[in-house]
C-alpha cells in the first residue's frame, strides 16, 4: 500500500540502504488524503514533529504544500498547543510521488497483492492478482481502508477502498488462513462542495497564522521556500434546527441506522447523523468549509461526514446561510474495511506469531494520516533492521506520542478506529511538539535517518537556548515607575528586583513582556517558545520527569515470552485471560491492561522474582 504508512515505511527502508519494493493498487494516488486534506491538530502535530525528528517525510511534505497554517489551543497550556496545516491535496500527492519515485533503491509498481507466501509462518514473498510473485526478506502491510473495502451512500453500496477506486478483496482470506484474527471497522468522509455555488458574503472567514510555524524543524530553520507561500482562508458555518429535522426524517435511508454497515465507527469523529441523534439538545453544529487545493473549486465540509443519500446531503446543506444554492461535486460516504486486531503485534509493530511481517496504519485499527505515517516509519525501520539482523527499535510512551500510540494499540484491545489525542498521554507536558528534536533526534541519528549536519544545527540551537537561560537568570528587572506600571497592567506586581527567569515563571508574563522591559532575545520563534516553556513550567516538568523515571523502572522489568500464567496461583481469572491473550513484554505494559489490577501485578512481580532466583 502507498498511503501515508506505506510511503514512510518504504522511504525508511530505502534510505537505510535496502532494496525496497512499494506495491500499490494505483500509482496515481500515492499519498492521497482520502478524507480531510489537512495535517496536524491535537496529538497529531506531536506525531508529525516526532516523525520529522526521526527522519520521516510527512512534516516536510506538509510544509511544502500547505494552503493555511493554524496553531490550535493557544488559550490553553503548551502541552496541547498543536499546529495544523490545511493542505493542497493534489500538490501533496505530487510532492510524495516525486520523492518516492526518485529515492535510490526504491522501486514502485502497480499491483494488487492477493496472497502471502510463507514457510512455517516465516515470510518469503507475495503473489499478485496478475500471477506475479515477488520475494523478499521482510514485508510491511499498509493496506489502509482497502481490505474488502465497501462504500455506502444511502442504501446503496459498492466494493471500493475509496470512492471510484478498487478494493483489495482477496488478501484478508490469506491472512485468516494463516491464523490472523481480523475484524471490521468503518470511517466516513463529507461531501465536496463547488466553491462557485457558495455565497461567501454570508459566512465567516477563518484566516491562518500571521507568524508562520512549520512541522519540520528543517523548514523552521529557513531551509525551504515555505515562508513565502500565501495562505487561503477557511470558513465557518453552522447547521440549524431545520437541517436536523431533515436528517431525522431520513434516518430510514441511512445505512448506519438501518443496520447495513456491520462495522464499528470512530467515537471521536461521528457522522452528522450521529451528532444529531447523540446530541439532540444541540440546535446547531460547527462546519468548516476548507479548500481542497489552489487549482480546484472543491471545498471540503469538515464536520459533515455522512452516508446519507445524495439528495438528503444536498437538502441539509442548502438550509445553511451561504449554502442555499450549493452544489455537491462528490458525495459524502461511509467505508467499511477489514483490520487486524493489534494485540497480535509487539511494540516494534511485528506480528508476534510470524517472522518478517510488520503492519502499519489503518490495518492496525487506527484512524488518521499522522497515526498511519508514524506507524509506517517505525515498521519500515524495523523491517530494515530485521533484514540486517539488528535489534529491533521501539519507543516507549514516556518518551514519545509514537510510543504512546503503539502501546495503546497492543495493550488496550482496540475495537474502534483509534485516534491520537493529547489526552491519551499522561506525560503530555513533557511530550510537546516543540521539543520533539530534544527527545528523538539522537535516536534518528543512531538509526541512520538523520544526518550529522542536522544534529550539529540542533546542538547549536540548543546551546543558544541554554545561554539565554543563563542570561535570563542574570538579567534583573528593577521596580521603577515604568516597570511597575507595565507589570500592573499585566496583573502582576513588582516589589523588588527580580530576574527575568523569576518573572517568566509568573502566569501572566511572557518573553514578549520581558522584551518590553528591556530584555531582547536573539532566538528564533521555535527556540523562544521552547525557552519560555522550559522556564515557566520548570516545576511541573520536574514532577513529570519523576513520573517518567518511575515508569521506566516498570518498563525495565521484562516478562519472558513463554511465561506460563496458568501456573501463577492467586491471579484472578480475568487477569490471567488478558495476560495470556495480550502477552505483555514488560511489567509496565501488563499494568496498563484492562482487567489487570495492582494485586495481579504484585503476584506477577513475586513470580518474576522467584523465576530470577531459580535461574541463578
Amino acid at each position: 500500500g502507498a498511503g501515508h504508512a506505506g510511503i514512510e515505511a518504504a522511504l525508511a527502508c530505502a534510505r537505510l540502504g535496502l532494496d525496497t519494493l512499494l506495491l500499490t493498487l494505483n500509482l496515481d494516488t500515492l499519498g492521497k488524503m482520502s478524507c480531510n486534506p489537512a495535517i496536524g491538530g491535537p496529538g497529531k502535530s506531536q506525531l508529525v514533529r516526532e516523525l520529522d525528528a526521526l527522519g520521516g517525510e510527512m512534516g516536510k511534505a506538509a510544509d511544502a504544500t500547505f494552503l493555511q497554517l493554524k496553531m490550535l489551543n493557544l488559550s490553553k497550556g503548551p502541552a496541547v498547543h498543536s499546529l495544523r496545516a490545511q493542505s493542497d491535496r493534489a500538490e501533496y500527492m505530487r510532492y510524495m510521488k516525486k520523492i518516492v519515485e526518485n529515492t535510490p533503491r526504491l522501486d514502485v509498481k502497480q499491483a494488487e497483492v492477493t496472497e502471502l507466501i510463507l514457510t512455517d509462518k516465516t515470510f518469503r514473498g507475495v503473489k499478485t492478482k496478475m500471477g506475479f510473485a515477488y520475494y523478499a526478506r521482510a514485508l510491511v502491510l499498509t493496506t489502509g481502508t482497502f481490505l474488502r473495502g465497501e462504500i455506502f451512500i444511502g442504501l446503496e453500496s459498492t466494493p471500493a477502498g475509496r470512492l471510484g477506486e478498487f478494493s483489495a478483496d482477496a488478501l484478508t482470506a490469506s491472512l485468516n488462513a494463516q491464523g490472523l484474527r481480523t475484524g471490521r471497522l468503518k470511517t466516513g468522509t463529507p461531501p465536496r462542495l463547488d466553491r462557485r455555488t457558495i455565497d461567501f458574503t454570508k459566512i465567516q472567514a477563518e484566516p491562518g497564522l500571521e507568524e508562520k510555524h512549520f512541522f519540520s524543524f528543517e523548514t523552521e530553520r529557513g531551509l525551504s521556500g515555505a515562508e513565502a507561500r500565501p495562505q487561503q482562508p477557511c470558513y465557518l458555518v453552522r447547521t440549524n434546527p431545520r437541517a436536523h429535522e431533515i436528517i431525522r426524517a431520513n434516518l430510514d435511508r441511512s445505512p448506519l441506522y438501518q443496520g447495513l454497515i456491520n462495522a464499528v465507527g470512530p467515537r471521536y469523529c461521528p457522522s452528522i447523523e450521529d451528532k444529531v441523534q447523540r446530541f439532540a439538545d444541540k440546535d446547531s453544529h460547527h462546519l468548516f468549509l476548507e479548500p481542497e487545493g489552489a487549482d480546484t473549486n472543491e471545498m471540503y465540509a469538515q464536520g459533515f461526514s455522512t452516508s446519507l443519500p445524495c439528495d438528503v446531503q444536498l437538502a441539509v446543506l442548502r438550509t445553511i446561510p451561504g449554502l442555499e444554492s450549493v452544489e455537491i461535486m462528490r458525495p459524502g460516504y461511509a467505508v467499511a474495511y477489514d483490520f487486524i486486531y493489534p494485540e497480535q503485534l509487539d511494540r516494534c509493530l511485528k506480528l508476534r506469531e510470524f517472522t518478517g511481517i510488520f503492519t502499519a496504519g489503518q490495518i492496525n485499527g487506527t484512524s488518521g494520516y499522522e497515526e498511519a505515517a508514524a506507524q509506517g516509519l517505525l515498521a519500515g525501520i524495523n523491517a530494515a533492521r530485521f533484514v540486517r539482523g539488528q535489534e529491533l527499535f521501539f519507543l516507549t510512551r514516556e518518551e514519545s506520542y509514537i510510543g504512546t500510540l503503539v502501546d495503546d494499540l497492543i495493550t488496550k484491545e482496540i475495537r474502534e478506529p483509534y485516534r491520537m489525542m493529547t489526552s491519551r498521554s499522561e506525560y503530555r507536558l513533557f511530550l510537546r511538539q516543540d521539543n520533539a528534536e530534544d527527545r528523538l533526534l539522537e535516536k534518528g541519528r543512531e538509526i541512520g535517518l538523520i544526518s550529522a549536519q542536522r544534529c550539529q544545527k540542533f546542538q547549536q540551537a540548543r546551546e543558544k537556548i541554554e545561554a539565554e537561560k543563563v542570561r535570563l537568570t542574570e538579567f534583573k528587572v528593577m521596580p521603577n515607575k515604568k516597570n511597575t506600571e507595565f507589570l500592573l497592567n499585566l496583573g502582576e506586581k513588582l516589589t523588588k528586583p527580580s530576574s527575568g527567569a523569576e518573572l517568566l515563571k509568573r502566569q501572566k508574563i511572557s518573553l514578549l513582556s520581558l522584551r518590553e522591559l528591556g530584555f531582547l532575545t536573539v532566538l528564533s520563534g521555535v527556540e523562544a517558545e521552547k525557552l519560555e516553556i522550559e522556564i515557566k513550567y520548570s516545576a511541573y516538568l520536574a514532577e513529570v520527569e519523576q513520573q517518567i523515571r518511575r515508569a521506566r523502572e516498570a518498563e525495565k522489568r521484562k516478562i519472558p515470552p513463554g511465561t506460563d500464567y496458568d501456573a501463577m496461583t492467586g491471579l484472578r481469572k480475568e487477569a490471567r485471560e488478558k495476560l495470556k491473550k495480550i502477552r505483555p513484554e514488560t511489567v509496565g505494559q501488563a499494568s496498563r491492561l484492562a482487567g489487570v489490577n495492582p494485586a495481579d501485578i504484585s503476584i506477577l512481580l513475586v513470580w518474576l522474582h522467584r523465576l530470577r532466583a531459580d535461574q541463578k
